[in-house]
């Protein structure tokens, strides 16, 4: 089976792709998206929903109420990221340091036009409320909607999300039951020695040598702590130390990243951390404080509304290219508050460009494939249909 043709009007497919490249152009950060959402909420108000927003600061839910029914939402998230846009499209950003450097303009962009499509198709029945949520990257977002009362004003039933992939296949569908997105935790060490002269050394501490004894010891969490079946990344990704040639600093900053998919793991890897750090310390006379910021949790998806997701996507892009068993992903997402709450799955959607090179998320050369616009749209279309028939 072939990617089903879209069913939505070829002026509203039009429209989708000059609202992604307006917000393209116009890319705003986490808790600053107030253009991006007066264009929501005017375009959902259009399509006839009731209008809610500032939830979550810049949060934006149009519901469309059908009768007794199954009651859903759908999210899609709105932000930009703080990097440069070094690629030159004709809708590039305008704004300096600031781009669309993960498809979130598309994810707006296709969820409004389904909401467009759906406002004026009898196929469906009961209460859907769309979600478009702020600052998905690293500001908590999703968390800050739930807070703010989300699920005490709309009730759902179940939540669902779709995020682009330009690392997949055109037109395929990829999720699976269980842990599809991980545990995201940053870490800040700092070793803190006794600075002195470069050429006497033995007159101080030096946390240079205890902090690079650190970097090596930490290699071992992975390797020699965690199952080869279970999944850790344990990456370093700053090191801070010194001003001069010839002074052995007082101090040295370490931070990362830590991605687990399962709470053992996760765990394990913390305390694992801290106990490498204590014996380096311990080793090499410097003191050293260990700091872990417990970011986003896995984002878990459920049994039945993955199957739900799964029908859907085959209604679009046939039953061939759908994926229901992929493998864990190592990134993070803030809709795993959302799935905290409610029953719920979330998906990938292959946004790769045959024969092309295709930068992936949050590369300066990314921009989000306007090709799979319909295909997100017909996704949410037939989704709502799946979940609440007429």
């Amino acid at each position: 089976m072939a990617i089903v043709p879209s069913p939505l009007d070829p002026a509203l497919l039009r429209r989708m792709q000059q609202w992604r490249h307006d917000l393209h152009a116009h890319p705003e950060t986490a808790f600053s998206e107030f253009r991006t959402a007066d264009l929501v909420a005017r375009e959902l108000e259009r399509a006839g929903a009731v209008v809610h927003r500032g939830l979550g600061k810049t949060g934006v839910v149009g519901t469309f109420a059908r009768g007794d029914g199954p009651v859903i939402g759908l999210r899609a998230d709105m932000d930009a990221l703080d990097m440069q846009e070094l690629g030159e499209p004709a809708h590039r950003s305008s704004i300096a340091g600031k781009m669309h450097g993960c498809g979130h303009d598309g994810h707006t962009a296709m969820l409004l036009g389904a909401a467009h499509h759906l406002a004026a198709d009898p196929g469906w029945r009961g209460t859907l409320h769309l979600i478009f949520q702020p600052a998905e990257e690293h500001a908590g977002g999703g968390l800050a909607m739930v807070r703010d009362g989300l699920f005490d004003r709309y009730d759902c039933q179940a939540v669902f999300a779709l995020h682009n992939s330009p690392n997949l296949p055109f037109g395929t569908v990829s999720t699976r039951v269980g842990t599809v997105m991980a545990n995201c935790d940053t870490y800040e060490i700092t070793v803190t020695g006794k600075g002195c002269h470069a050429a006497q050394p033995e007159h101080g501490v030096d946390p240079i040598v205890a902090a690079a004894q650190v970097v090596i010891a930490m290699q071992t969490i992975v390797s020699r702590n965690v199952k080869p079946t279970d999944a850790l990344a344990l990456s370093l990704t700053q090191i801070h130390a010194g001003d001069t040639w010839n002074v052995v600093p007082n101090s040295v900053m370490l931070r990362g990243s830590c991605r687990s998919l399962t709470a053992a793991t996760r765990q394990l890897a913390e305390r694992r951390l801290r106990e490498v750090c204590a014996g380096v310390a311990l080793s090499s006379g410097a003191a050293i404080d260990v700091q872990v910021f417990r970011g986003y949790p896995a984002c878990i998806n459920t049994q039945d509304e993955v199957q739900l997701a799964v029908r859907a996507a085959a209604r679009v892009v046939g039953q061939a290219q759908v994926d229901a068993a992929c493998t864990p992903r190592m990134g993070s997402e803030d809709f795993a508050y959302m799935l905290e709450q409610r029953p719920g799955a979330y998906v990938f959607l292959g946004a790769a460009r045959p024969g092309q090179e295709n930068p992936p998320v949050h590369n300066p050369y990314y921009d989000f494939n306007d090709d799979i616009l319909p295909l997100g749209a017909h996704y949410w279309i037939e989704l709502v249909k799946e979940a609440m028939p007429a």
